[in-house]
């Protein structure tokens, strides 16, 4: 069984099945494997695996007593899930599909993202799962870029890579050489992208001035964004501005 469902309404919600394996691990054991799951886009969240409830082992899920009313999908209802001695109430729950006309839905449940370990195929995924309508490319341009941090040109580059993802606004990476100004300095804080791969930072200090974490790097990124291995990228968004020429300058 499969379900797919479009609606045109706000927020919109798109059902479709996906032809990966979805695999859950609670502890050292997994709990759930399926090639039957089915994905749900909804405009402003992130997709969410949804997986047949007979694609869960013999004991790992038992209904919970809560329910509630869900606007945009009809009832939903809780689930808790056991494995080796551990037990995790109200961490699962389905939809009873009556608010969208699909009554298959509550056939299908997914389960609390931190609470197991989430895999496609024989890959461990993090953050959520990856939208298969959103696309990163990475393209080479010798247009001139230049960064300008507290009035002052920090860096001057025209070996940039451009990154442009879906949804986002364009970032520029480059090599750490054509920094003009300033310094790196090392920093602890890390994050996670599903599409590019785990991120480490640097702040950057300028004349006396340190600005916390507007530096990022990739050192192991995806197969997918491998151009931008080692560069470095300002924020946009932290820094006065970033100007990138025409091309015909």
């Amino acid at each position: 069984m499969s379900i797919a469902y479009r609606s045109s309404e706000v927020p919109a919600v798109l059902i479709e099945p996906t032809s990966r394996r979805i695999r859950l691990k609670l502890g050292d054991r997994f709990i759930a494997d399926s090639t039957r799951a089915i994905v749900i886009y909804e405009n402003g969240a992130r997709p969410t695996y949804y997986l047949p409830k007979t694609d869960f082992v013999s004991g790992a899920l038992s209904a919970a007593s809560k329910s509630e009313p869900a606007p945009l999908y009809g009832t939903k209802t809780f689930w808790s899930l056991q494995s080796e001695g551990t037990s995790l109430p109200d961490k699962a729950w389905s939809y009873d599909g009556a608010k969208l006309g699909t009554p298959e839905l509550a056939e299908y449940l997914t389960v609390d993202w931190r609470s197991v370990r989430w895999f496609e195929e024989d890959q461990e995924i993090f953050g959520h799962p990856r939208n298969a309508y959103h696309r990163i490319d990475t393209l080479p341009s010798s247009r001139l870029v230049e960064v300008i941090v507290d009035g002052k040109p920090v860096a001057h580059t025209r070996r940039a890579i451009f990154l442009f993802e879906t949804g986002m606004i364009a970032r520029y990476y480059f090599p750490v050489e054509d920094l003009v100004a300033g310094t790196l300095v090392p920093s602890d804080y890390t994050t996670y992208c599903p599409y590019k791969g785990p991120a480490a930072y640097y702040h950057f200090e300028l004349d006396g001035k340190r600005h916390e974490n507007i530096v990022w790097y990739y050192v192991e990124p995806f197969p997918e964004a491998s151009k931008i291995k080692g560069l470095i990228s300002f924020y946009n968004e932290k820094v006065d501005t970033i100007r990138v020429n025409s091309g015909t300058e």
